[in-house]
């Protein structure tokens, strides 16, 4: 995570002490990860074995292991997690309804549930050293995230402090500057920023109106703007596949639109993975001394981190024409949020 969001803020505060997870690994389960890249296939295929087998450990699937790891077995499910709420123990608002139990066989409830009460001091939680706890370390759900709650603690000025400082962390430099790169250098005029990604959960229920807005945001700039209207395309959809689709017609109509998109080939995206390996963002936070340098490995490009997409979010921050999001969609939630905090100013 800290190789993509910039945590610096939060570490020259003290606000928080920071591990990268490859340290973790690496001290925990007595693994070189350096090794990884440099050996030969049956020697890495080894090391990740051994990976593997200390991540299941670490993920719960042994359950508890007397001091050492208590493992939660709450998932989003079956519970909403709080802090210092009067609702510890009440059930949640959203209960999965009749015609979902009978479709999915579900039998469980959603409570909220105290997570200072639940996994804090007094609790079978507590004399462990670590906590599997959240998304990472669910595995026996294969997949299933925690949902948290959790958006003010009026009664801890700590906690309530630092809920403030992590509203809104932004990307590393070196995505924020590939991201204004491509606006400038590629894009080179004013642009609209379109989101329209297939896959997303919330594409399928609200892609009419995705559409329809942004026919409408279209048609006024078309009125008030000169042409060609340069447009980002934030899609999963190849061009390949536009072909008598909107984005098609919008393509063949090039006296009227300019359209951009950005694709894992395209060269500034490898060339901004290949900085972020060797930035070693993660690495750099870190509060405890170790012999793990990611920096210094050779690995083949595909270990390269996937940052496609927080590069598209960059770009259509810089869209100074306005940006048409899907309704619900976590993706736009960030994107407005870069967006309200000027982030490419």
């Amino acid at each position: 995570m800290a190789d993509i969001i910039d945590l610096s803020p939060l570490v020259l505060t003290s606000a928080v002490s920071f591990m990268d997870f490859r340290v973790f690994v690496s001290q925990w389960c007595h693994i070189n990860l350096n090794l990884v890249c440099g050996a030969d296939s049956s020697s890495s295929l080894s090391l990740l074995q051994k990976v593997n087998e200390c991540g299941l450990s670490l993920a719960g699937y042994d359950g508890n292991v007397d001091s050492c790891i208590y493992a939660s077995q709450d998932d989003c499910r079956t519970t909403v997690w709080t802090y210092q709420t009067d609702s510890d123990g009440d059930l949640d608002s959203f209960q999965a309804d009749d015609e979902l139990k009978k479709k999915r066989k579900v039998s469980f409830v959603r409570k909220r549930t105290d997570v200072y009460k639940t996994l804090g001091p007094g609790s079978s939680a507590e004399s462990a050293t670590i906590l599997a706890f959240g998304s990472l370390f669910t595995a026996s759900y294969k997949g299933s995230e925690s949902h948290i709650d959790i958006h003010e603690a009026p009664g801890d000025p700590r906690i309530q402090l630092l809920i403030q400082k992590i509203e809104f962390l932004p990307f590393v430099s070196e995505i924020l500057n590939a991201g204004k790169k491509f606006a400038l250098q590629t894009i080179k005029a004013p642009f609209l920023c379109a989101q329209l990604r297939l896959l997303d959960g919330q594409f399928k229920n609200h892609w009419k109106g995705t559409f329809l807005g942004m026919k409408q945001k279209l048609d006024l700039l078309k009125q008030k703007g000169s042409l060609p209207i340069h447009v980002f395309i934030m899609t999963d959809l190849p061009r390949v596949n536009w072909t008598g689709s909107y984005l098609g017609d919008l393509a063949k109509d090039s006296d009227t639109f300019k359209l951009f998109v950005l694709s894992e080939e395209d060269e500034i995206v490898a060339q901004t993975s290949k900085k972020l390996v060797n930035a070693g963002n993660g690495l750099r936070l870190q509060s405890v001394v170790n012999n793990f340098n990611g920096r210094e490995q050779r690995c083949s490009p595909l270990s390269l981190p996937d940052i496609l997409l927080y590069m598209e979010e960059t770009i259509c921050c810089c869209a100074t024409l306005g940006f048409v999001g899907t309704a619900g969609s976590t993706i736009a939630e960030s994107i407005d949020l870069m967006r309200k905090n000027s982030i490419c100013s």
